[in-house]
């Protein structure tokens, strides 16, 4: 029997949905583990969070953005394909929409698909000479500061080379998924997903000539804050969070495990660009 996950926002119409969609794959004779997305945390656990089912074929995301970052996480290391169905309000790594849902299925169901490989980024603190936390991320690492709390200076460099002392509200160091979320937001260049690097970004820098800058995905950032730094947080994915000092090394590098989004024919990621951000104009 085939198995697929299911991980649903907090939502009526979602869960209504869901369980409409739950009894289909039923029908079908397809076993169904479904998982309720979790709301973002301001604390990264230092537990380590449950992890999907190794044998699931694919999983399904009912929700927006966040519930897909959700499910990502779930997934872990592991080679699961996902695909999201828009609920939410922004949907950039949606693959398919509430209406187009049972044909996706369908397709997915008879192995009538494909998939993209998304990087991701493995980001570790380092507190005091040993690990402190680690987690990996699809869409960013953001260092920023509390609403009372002065300027960040973060000393950064790129494979072990100084780059630059930071002077700003942050830093969003991102991939080129991400690059449609935070960073996009704070100013940041939009970057195909096929495009191999890493965006840093910073917010508000109190230097204008500290203008975004794109690395080699192969490239390992560390940022290490000034002395005396305060109320300063560190967030993955807008999922988790940790409080950090200048106790800390934060370390960012391209994750080894990709995630495989599953996308359907019909869909273009240039379609998606302009139906969320509103371009207008035709040919």
């Amino acid at each position: 029997m085939e198995k697929v996950g299911l991980v649903v926002k907090i939502d009526t119409e979602a869960r209504k949905k869901a369980d409409e969609f739950e009894s289909w794959l039923r029908s079908k004779e397809v076993e169904v583990v479904r998982k309720k997305s979790v709301l973002p945390n301001r604390k990264i656990s230092e537990a380590h969070p449950s992890v999907a089912p190794a044998d699931l074929s694919c999983i399904f995301v009912l929700g927006g953005d966040g519930t897909f970052l959700s499910a990502v996480r779930w997934i872990g290391d592991q080679d699961i394909p996902i695909l999201g169905v828009k609920f939410g309000e922004v949907g950039f790594l949606a693959g398919t929409t509430e209406d187009g849902l049972f044909s996706a299925a369908e397709a997915i169901l008879d192995h009538r698909f494909i998939t993209e490989s998304r990087m991701r980024l493995l980001v570790r603190v380092i507190r005091e000479g040993a690990e402190f936390a680690q987690e990996t991320v699809l869409n960013d690492v953001v260092i920023n500061k509390g609403a009372l709390a002065r300027l960040a200076h973060m000393n950064t460099t790129i494979n072990d080379h100084y780059l630059t002392t930071y002077k700003a509200d942050g830093l969003i160091i991102s991939t080129p998924t991400g690059s449609t979320a935070y960073s996009l937001a704070a100013g940041g260049p939009i970057i195909h997903p096929a495009v191999p690097g890493i965006i840093m970004m910073p917010i508000c820098p109190f230097t204008l000539t500290n203008r975004p800058l794109m690395v080699p995905e192969s490239a390992c950032i560390k940022i290490q804050l000034a002395e005396k730094s305060s109320d300063i947080m560190l967030t993955v994915d807008g999922q988790a969070g940790l409080a950090i000092d200048e106790r800390d090394t934060i370390i960012v590098c391209k994750a080894p495990h990709p995630v495989r989004m599953i996308t359907m024919p019909d869909q273009q990621y240039y379609d998606v660009l302009k139906a969320k951000l509103r371009w207008s104009g035709r040919v």
